[in-house]
Parts: C-alpha cells; structure tokens; sequence
C-alpha cells in the first residue's frame, strides 16, 4: 500500500480524490486548513490533520508519515475570494507551496502531483486549435485572476526548481473547469456573489423554466468529470516516468447548445421540459480544447464520462450528497 498525503483534502477535487484512492487502496493522509474535518474522514479509516501550509511550523504535526506521493491541490482561489487579498495568493499558494516542497524534501517524497490552472492560457483562448502542454505559461493582465494565475506560474517553477535540484517527480495537471457536486452552487466574480452558470442552468432545469442560449450555439469548450480527473491523478501516482505538465480534459469540446439540451434532458421534469430561446444578438461563450495526447500516452488515460454521462453522475451525486457530513447541504448557502 503506497502512503499517499492530500493538501486541500477538505476541498471539492480533493475530498473525491481521498475517498477515491483509498477505494483503491492506497494508505491516505487527509490534510486541510480546516480546524476539523467534522469526523468526514474518520468514517473512510483516513487520518486527517489540520495544517495551514503558509506556517512551516504547521508540517510538525505529519513529520513522521513519509508519504511516497503528495497531491497538493491546496490552493485559495478568486471564486472563493469576498474581499480581494492578493497577499492571500502569496501566502497560500507560493509560500505553502515552498513550505511543501521543503517537507518533501526532507519526508524524501518521491513524486509530487499539483493542480494548475487553466488561465495561464488565458491568451489562446477564442480557437479551437488544441491548446498543447508545452505552451507558453502567461497570466491575465487584469482581473481577479491576475495575482492567482501568476502565483500559480510561480507555485509550477517552484516544484521544477525542486524536481532539478532533489529529483522530486512532478505532474502538473492544468486543468478546465473541473464539474463535480457540491452543495454550494455559489462563487464571486471580482468579489460579487453569484450562482455558477452552469448550477443556475442545472437550477432552471428542475424548474422547468425558459433557457436562453446566448451567441453562437456552436462555441465549444472542455467539459470534465471530476471523476475522469481522479482516473488520471490515480495514474500519475503509478507512473514510472519522471513527469512533466498535463493538459486535462477530453480533448473535445463540447458546444453550447450540447450543454443547454443536455442540462434540459437530465435535470428537467419530462411533463414540463424547459423550453430553449436562441439569443443570438447576445455575447458569445468562450471556448477551447486541449490537447491531451501526453496525458493519454503517459498515464494511459482514457475519458470514461462523455458530457451525458458526466451529467447523469452529477444528478446521483447530487440526490446522495455523500460528502454532507464535510460541506453540508444547499440550503446552508442560501
């Protein structure tokens, strides 16, 4: 059984990831800002340790545990952010992340996973030429995102400076919007609260209301499960190779009116289907797509949920809310 230590263990991608691997029996440490994990954890035999990444006093607590892997998806994210702190960004992301690679480091870990975001290709966004691992790492010039993606650039050559010096393996994952249930459809947009497209559409759909398609209907963009994610860091983790950065996704995008019909067709009352209005004069969606030929010939990975498929698992996850105990119900967002 291979140790595996989670950073951000109490977050979305990282509570599906610790359940995940200890189903596929992996020895999983669970490590998150949170005081308490509300005993979520406990109930799967996962240990779980409050640690604040940006105290290197805080790594006290796990010295003994000599983890082989670190996943570290600890992170404070703009979506997240009420009031703008771009300190925060420091704090967390380039400092915690020093702060891991030097427990590594010392743990003698031999391979470290990270999560990096997408804007960093904020610039080739608009076509759908596949955008490739190798690019260019930028950030956007102005937004909520600018501080985040640039610490994020820097939290990435941090990890490759270590991989250089200690021969630490590293797997950077830049991921797409990542779909998984949570109970809170909320986030901020340059700190304004306001309900996820996607959940608000998903929402609407129940209801059986009138959904609009904005722009053109054929602007396409990645879509991934949260559980297609899972299937390539559990790879990562059994990889011989030495790493390197990995485009997430399908490496097909999905258009604007497959996710509008898709929403309608899952999540709407079928004696009262949401009726779909073009609204061409409006503004066009984003889009784009990977390229994840690395991802497929490095980790053997293979998509498991196309964007049906991915919307029918979220409606079961979302009926079961199986991480209540950790994040609670919708109703406490409200």
């Amino acid at each position: 059984m291979k140790n595996v230590l989670i950073f951000g263990a109490t977050g979305i991608i990282g509570a599906y990831t610790s359940i995940y691997l200890k189903e596929k029996r992996f020895n999983v440490f669970a490590a998150g800002q949170r005081k308490t994990d509300n005993g979520f954890f406990k109930d799967f035999n996962i240990p779980y340790y409050s640690i604040d990444i940006s105290k290197s006093d805080s790594f006290k607590k796990i010295q003994k545990l000599k983890p082989a892997t670190i996943i570290h998806l600890a992170s404070i994210q703009p979506a997240y952010m009420s009031k703008y702190n771009p300190m925060a960004y420091v704090d967390v992301v380039i400092k915690g992340t020093l702060n891991i690679m030097n427990f590594a480091k010392e743990s003698s870990v031999e391979k470290i996973l990270f999560t990096q975001t997408r804007a960093d290709t904020n610039h080739l966004i608009g076509s759908l030429k596949p955008i490739k691992e190798d690019v260019a790492r930028t950030f956007p010039r102005k937004g909520d995102h600018s501080i985040y993606t640039i610490s994020k650039n820097a939290a990435v050559d941090i990890i490759e400076h270590y991989y250089h010096e200690y021969g630490i393996k590293r797997f950077i994952f830049r991921l797409p919007t990542i779909y998984a249930f949570h109970p809170n459809k909320y986030y901020h947009v340059n700190g304004i609260r306001k309900p996820m497209a996607y959940r608000k559409i998903i929402d609407d759909a129940m209801k059986g209301k009138e959904i609009e398609i904005w722009g053109n209907p054929s602007r396409a963009k990645e879509i991934t499960y949260v559980k297609d994610l899972l299937q390539i860091l559990h790879n990562a983790i059994d990889a011989q190779n030495d790493g390197g950065i990995y485009n997430v996704g399908r490496g097909i995008g999905v258009t604007l009116e497959e996710q509008i019909r898709g929403i309608v067709e899952v999540f709407s009352p079928k004696e009262n289907p949401s009726r779909i209005v073009y609204k061409p004069e409006m503004p066009d969606a984003r889009q784009f797509v990977h390229d994840i030929s690395k991802t497929k010939k490095d980790l053997g990975y293979k998509s498991m949920f196309d964007y049906h498929s991915l919307l029918k698992d979220f409606k079961m996850e979302m009926e079961l809310n199986r991480f209540e105990k950790l994040w609670g119900r919708p109703e406490d967002y409200e």
